[in-house]
């Protein structure tokens, strides 16, 4: 395995940032008569507003452009792009309103008129009555809404005109089951590599909840393993008062691949991950919760359980039309808002023997930023404090086709024969850094961010002749940056979803500059692509295929020797490469 050193000035950090910067400077291309969005903003009683924001939000929840309603409650937005948009008008004490799933097309004039309920009107428990057969399936439930909401009322597309008239308690109508059956293969991240079959059940339940089950079978290839590494996982979310929602995930693992000193034949594991979200108008948006996770050792320390509790929260508050503030503290970087609590998004936790017991990693991240909209695009500046108790390492390693790490795995390795890659725990450090981001779209459906960070990483400077004992204890906090380039989005017309990035920190750091930043999992060369397959009538609807691919050029990696003379490595993001087939039914 051959190891790249990359140095680079702090011009080059200043080139890249300059890049981000200029690119939200160029607006992108807008053909004429691009979709228009318009409307009038009225409280419960009929009273139009002024001064109410209007947002209009992509599907990845990025604002994508704004409006202030005028003295008669109006507001118009053009030139935007062909999509699905979310429509959300908000203002101090009141309750938001948002229209989802929104069409737009080029040329079409689209009016959206929203009510907004008061932040302290009446709430009832409206009981179901028989349903009458002249009523619609939806109204046949228990419904929480506001005794000052308003009717729907809904106009059919005529010519170039849509109208729709929305009220806060608005949801959209409830979907058919969906189902996603796939296949992955290679080798993939800790605890995932080897031949997985995954099934994926969604389902939308009335009221606007969701339900969700997932299980996923691996098939390894370690001789010693008792059987096929299994996880089960089950959601549901909910929605409440005050425009929010809650989530719950369950999730259950076994892997009987993984080995540790005095832990030869597997780990299962049980968490619970919840989380709640509301807003209070535009005073403030509140997301909280937290991952409760017990992990349960096999083999001669079977029955030793270790227990940790995770919590989270996130305010953002708007104080004025481009401007937005966020605070969050975190304490897992798997789960660290509403939106990661999600299946099919948690990592296998890493635990390893120290002193006789199993410890787990453990650290808390605070953060404060503020974010303004510029042109189309965004620019974010965040400070944050990081202090890490015990922090996980990454590493792998090989001398030979089907050789992997060494079979007398040292005291304080957790190892996956599968993948030849290993996970550890080093003592960890307290730093203060800081983050700049800028993104911007670059063509229609794909977006490109640029971000620098400063901070400390654990860093080794111990030589390649170096014991796995000496190499752990010799990692040392040590300050330093990185720089990333990302591109995300869907290219139309082929259906390509693609997300890569390039991020570069000094090849002598083993962890991630800013580790609990969006881009800290993606070490140097590294994409996801999942692309369609279309083949006339031959195909069904529905097949993908994927590849993911982490640290392509397999770049900074740092050696050392195991107790039978191997050579292995620390790095920041062990390369992996896995492909699959899924089919959506």
């Amino acid at each position: 395995m051959q190891r790249s050193q990359v140095t680079r000035t702090q011009s080059g950090f200043a080139a890249l940032l300059l890049v981000g910067i200029a690119l939200l400077g160029v607006p992108a291309a807008q053909a004429d008569g691009g979709a228009v969005v318009s409307g009038v903003v009225r409280d419960s009683q009929g009273v139009a507003q002024m001064g109410a924001l209007v947002q209009i939000l992509a599907a990845n929840s990025a604002t994508v452009a704004t409006a202030f309603t005028d003295s008669h409650g109006r507001y118009m937005i053009a030139n935007l792009n062909t999509g699905r948009y979310l429509v959300r008008a908000s203002a101090t004490l009141f309750v938001p309103a948002t229209k989802a799933n929104l069409q737009l097309r080029t040329g079409v004039s689209t009016v959206v008129n929203l009510t907004l309920g008061a932040l302290f009107d009446k709430t009832q428990w409206l009981p179901a009555e028989r349903r009458r057969a002249d009523e619609p399936e939806d109204d046949w439930k228990w419904t929480l809404r506001s005794a000052a909401n308003r009717p729907i009322l809904r106009i059919v597309e005529d010519g170039t005109l849509l109208e729709v008239s929305t009220s806060a308690s608005e949801r959209t109508p409830a979907e058919k089951t969906r189902a996603r059956a796939s296949v992955t293969s290679g080798d993939g991240e800790f605890g995932a590599g080897g031949t997985h079959n995954i099934l994926s059940i969604h389902r939308s339940l009335d009221g606007g909840g969701d339900m969700t089950f997932r299980m996923d079978t691996g098939l390894t290839r370690v001789p010693s393993a008792s059987g096929p590494s299994q996880q089960f996982e089950a959601g549901l979310e909910q929605r409440q008062g005050f425009d929010g929602a809650a989530r719950t995930v369950v999730s259950y693992r076994l892997h009987p691949e993984l080995m540790a000193a005095g832990m030869p034949t597997g780990m299962q594991s049980f968490s619970m991950t919840s989380a709640q979200r509301m807003s209070l108008g535009e005073l403030l948006e509140i997301e909280a919760g937290g991952n409760l996770e017990a992990i349960n050792a096999a083999g001669p320390l079977a029955g030793m359980t270790a227990l940790s509790a995770h919590p989270f929260v996130r305010l953002t508050s708007h104080p004025m039309g481009v401007w937005t503030l966020h605070y969050r503290m975190a304490t897992d970087r798997n789960v660290q808002g509403f939106e990661d609590v999600t299946t099919g998004q948690s990592d296998v936790p890493v635990a390893t023997v120290k002193n006789g017991k199993l410890a787990l990693e453990r650290g808390r991240h605070q953060e404060l930023a503020v974010e303004r909209k510029a042109g189309r695009g965004t620019v974010s500046m965040a400070v944050y404090r990081d202090a890490i108790a015990l922090m996980a390492v990454a590493g792998g390693g090989s001398t030979g086709p089907g050789e992997t790490i060494a079979s007398q795995i040292p005291a304080g390795m957790l190892v996956d024969p599968t993948t030849g890659s290993f996970r550890a725990l080093a003592t960890g450090y307290t730093t203060n850094g800081m983050r700049m981001t800028v993104s911007a779209p670059l063509i229609d459906g794909l977006w490109v961010a640029a971000e620098y960070s400063t901070g400390d990483a654990m860093a080794s400077e111990t030589g390649p002749n170096a014991g796995f004992a000496e190499a752990l204890a010799g990692l040392d906090p040590q300050r330093s940056e990185s720089a990333t380039i990302a591109l995300k989005g869907r290219i139309k017309g082929l259906g390509t979803r693609i997300r890569s990035s390039y991020r570069w920190q000094p090849s002598k750091l083993v962890t991630a500059v800013d580790p609990y930043s969006s881009f800290s999992d993606q070490g140097f060369l590294s994409f996801q692509i999942r692309q369609p397959i279309h083949w006339g009538m031959r195909l069904p609807r529905g097949l993908d295929a994927t590849i993911d691919v982490t640290n392509l050029l397999a770049q900074g990696y740092r050696p050392f020797l195991s107790a039978d003379g191997q050579t292995l490595y620390f790095a920041q993001a062990p390369r992996t490469v896995q492909g699959g087939l899924s089919f959506s039914f």
